[in-house]
């Protein structure tokens, strides 16, 4: 078996005409950016790209592949070098059984089975260009059909306040919107970890993966998971979620929950810290008590322990959240050391020293290490970590 850093959430983001967006200062996140990016400066060797059901972008895959830049994998998947490509997309339900929005993430294997699965989703929702649209379909709908066609279905950052499966979407169980014999993974979102998640026991049957959510090339990686698989390939994923064969994943890696935007309870307006079952602010006086992760994963406690076997969680801090590192600097260490997996993980103190000052290479070392002292975020804003 082989080891394979993969992240299967990344947004290329549509416009209502369909058109990918611009963010100022930064590259359009096109299909070929994204992989760009994500081959030569992340250093993954698998990424899940989930617009891929917008007609442009499976019109942009035909033609990459019609011009030998990428080959479509015999066991599925679509590879550009040596990364590949999974084909996904990003759904929200909110259907009668919902008491809230939630999203979920789908994969297939091929651009034809994606264009079909794009011809089914135009009949069922308002504009088939979007990122993350609404599909007026039933949760169990939508999972039979990604199962008919050889998918995969994985609900996605499922403790977020808004728009996931435990954040508003179920009182108490997935089973109340899903089958949960058709689920093949878990995604767990920024604000929250493997212990935490676990604390939940009807997520001990499923496979957690970690993924960055990037709606940029910067946010690519920040979060991801090491595979164990033969080679990187549709097949071989599916199989590594479901713990076939030898196949696996050998570790997640992602933000400390305390870095994520929702992990603690707190007042949106002021940032005034609340008590889970607070209504208006003691602070400010407004009512957007946002609850945090922590609280909610509290309150759905049935499990004090991860099951045997579950592998380890490792706490990353992203280079672009070190202070002082600015773009230029980053680019400079990316160059140099390859990828940002190389920075983050493997480049020894001595060689980063000579590339930039030592106290950006110190904070480097300390975050690998967890010695670095973190705030938490809550209410929609990251936290940070301290000098």
């Amino acid at each position: 078996m082989n080891r394979y850093y993969v992240d299967l959430h990344i947004h290329i983001g549509r416009t209502w005409t369909g058109k990918p967006v611009k963010i100022t200062g930064a590259k359009s996140l096109t299909f070929t950016n994204i992989i760009e990016h994500a081959r030569h400066e992340k250093g993954l060797n698998m990424i899940g790209i989930i617009d891929s059901h917008s007609p442009e972008v499976i019109l942009e895959m035909e033609s990459l592949v019609s011009s030998g830049d990428m080959i479509e994998h015999r066991d599925g998947g679509l590879a550009f070098g040596d990364l590949t490509v999974i084909p996904g997309s990003e759904l929200e339900i909110y259907d009668e059984q919902c008491n809230g929005p939630i999203h979920v993430l789908v994969f297939f294997p091929t651009i034809a089975i994606m264009r079909e699965f794009s011809n089914w989703l135009s009949r069922h929702m308002k504009n088939v260009q979007l990122s993350s649209q609404r599909i007026y379909v039933s949760g169990l709908e939508l999972q039979r059909k990604v199962k008919e066609l050889g998918g995969l279905f994985i609900p996605a950052h499922v403790f977020t306040p808004f728009k996931s499966l435990y954040g508003k979407g179920v009182n108490k169980s997935l089973t109340e919107v899903f089958d949960p014999a058709l689920i093949d993974g878990i995604e767990l979102g920024l604000s929250s970890d493997t212990m935490m998640a676990d604390q939940i026991k009807e997520l001990h049957n499923y496979t957690f993966v970690t993924n960055s959510d990037a709606h940029s090339l910067a946010k690519i990686a920040r979060e991801y998971q090491v595979v164990s698989m033969k080679e990187p390939s549709f097949k071989e994923l599916g199989k590594a979620l479901r713990n076939v064969d030898g196949r696996r994943i050998i570790a997640n890696y992602g933000l400390d929950p305390l870095l994520g935007k929702y992990h603690k309870t707190v007042c949106a307006q002021c940032s005034h810290p609340a008590g889970e079952e607070d209504q208006i602010c003691t602070l400010c006086g407004k009512n957007k008590i946002i609850k945090g992760v922590a609280d909610r994963i509290l309150e759905l406690k049935t499990a004090d322990q991860s099951p045997v076997g579950r592998p380890p969680y490792v706490h990353q801090i992203p280079l672009e959240y070190i202070p002082g590192l600015g773009p230029r600097l980053l680019e400079k260490l990316v160059n140099h050391f390859g990828s940002e997996m190389a920075i983050l993980h493997e480049v020894p103190f001595q060689a980063l020293n000579e590339v930039v000052p030592p106290k950006i290479a110190d904070l480097i070392m300390k975050a690998r290490e967890g010695k670095v002292s973190l705030a938490a975020g809550g209410g929609g804003k990251y936290g940070k970590i301290s000098e």
